[in-house]
């Protein structure tokens, strides 16, 4: 019995992944909002009843589609802030760990790009969810650091919000490039020096503002 069981259990998995991985590529070309959950099992090949064993509507997919998108990033996120000896190391750092991400996952980087400020609420807050979450890990690997010792907690959660801003948009960046019709990897360079000097200015400003 338990082996069935399990045999039905990685069934299910299978299913619910196949539609997330359905609803990922549909929404490659729409918003959430208009994505029918009959495309999604059409593009699976199950019934529309078989839907409602794994979400209970689009909306719910699409907080699990936030999950599967950003869950994962948590390390990565610590790691582009981990005190460096030199600031340009952590830019660098940086840069190349998000154009690594958006190169081996457009899709998903494309699908919190336009669901952040999308037309579905869960979702919405789904996004902001993970966003605070990624500020608040931030703002305690900046705490780390021996030249955060004077700044305050409310400075502290400032500075990280900026740096989970400049994120996406870095992301952002890479996604364009990657995409650009005509050159690609000129359109990657101009992203990283972007990217680079954008964030030197963070960094500048982070360096004096005690002053």
């Amino acid at each position: 019995m338990s082996h069935i069981s399990g045999v039905r259990q990685a069934q299910k998995q299978k299913t619910r992944q196949a539609l997330l991985d359905a609803a990922l590529g549909l929404l490659e070309e729409q918003s959430l909002s208009s994505l029918g959950l009959r495309e999604v099992t059409r593009a699976v090949g199950v019934a529309p009843t078989a839907f409602y064993r794994h979400f209970r509507s689009t909306a719910d997919l699409g907080v699990a589609l936030v999950e599967e998108a950003l869950g994962s990033l948590h390390p990565m996120i610590r790691t582009t802030v981990s005190p460096a000896e030199d600031s340009d190391e952590r830019i660098a750092r940086a840069i190349g760990l998000i154009a690594g991400h958006v190169a081996a996952h457009p899709a998903h980087v494309r699908f919190i790009a336009r669901e952040r400020h999308g037309g579905v609420q869960p979702v919405r807050e789904a996004i902001r969810e993970q966003l605070a979450r990624f500020a608040e890990e931030v703002r305690a690997e900046l705490a780390k650091d021996p030249a955060s010792a004077r700044w305050s907690d409310a400075d502290l959660r400032m500075l990280a919000g900026l740096y989970v801003d400049q994120m996406l948009i870095t992301a952002s960046l890479f996604l364009e490039a990657l995409e650009a019709p005509e050159d690609p990897e000129e359109e990657h360079r101009r992203a990283t020096d972007t990217a680079t000097r954008q964030m030197r200015l963070i960094s500048v400003g982070r360096w004096h503002w005690l002053d």
